[in-house]
């Protein structure tokens, strides 16, 4: 819980200095999480290289435009909640409890398998926010589930460059960015 002295003033009716501390705390999270992934898709954006360039290319940016307008709305409701949002690239940094994204230039295959892993910790979390908000403050809840609605959309896009037509991911089984690049690589080059 939030000492008394990082509470703030006043919050939404119907929740408590402390409730509302805690709902901004959840929302934080998120913000950090969202900032990072909105500047990783753009990333991914400059550095996508080899056949299907275009396509991906030009899928990224409205993924790009959705998120942005995704932290904004998390960014106003902490502050609605009575908090100040950080947004700065040194809170996003000291604030995340992940790695940065490790890809520079690379194929279209390499970047859409490291991105589907990245989705997976986004919604994850995404997630585990939502239901932490359920009870607490179901405006917040609200939100979050409307994201979630257009991040899982999303992650399908990337995930139907990465499915057979038998239904298997070619990222199966892998657990980081750079694993699930090299597996979908290795499918699309038609090695075991």
């Amino acid at each position: 819980m939030a000492a008394q002295k990082d509470l703030p003033k006043y919050t939404v009716p119907s929740l408590t200095p402390e409730e509302g501390a805690k709902v901004a705390a959840i929302l934080q999270e998120r913000l950090h999480a969202l900032n990072d992934l909105q500047l990783t898709l753009k990333h991914i954006h400059w550095n996508v290289v080899g056949p299907h360039f275009i396509a991906v290319h030009e899928m990224i940016d409205p993924q790009v435009d959705a998120v942005r307008e995704m932290v904004d709305a998390i960014a106003e409701r902490i502050a609605t909640l009575g908090v100040s949002p950080k947004g700065t690239p040194g809170a996003i940094v000291s604030g995340r409890s992940w790695d940065d994204y490790d890809l520079g230039r690379a194929s279209t295959i390499a970047h859409l398998g490291a991105l589907d892993e990245v989705y997976v910790g986004v919604i994850t979390a995404h997630r585990e926010a939502a239901t932490a908000t359920e009870s607490l403050d179901t405006v917040t809840n609200d939100l979050l589930i409307g994201h979630l609605h257009d991040l899982e959309l999303f992650h399908w896009f990337v995930r139907a460059h990465l499915e057979s037509s038998g239904g298997s991911l070619s990222t199966g089984g892998a657990s980081t960015e750079t694993g699930a690049a090299a597996a979908a690589e290795k499918s699309a080059q038609g090695k075991p």
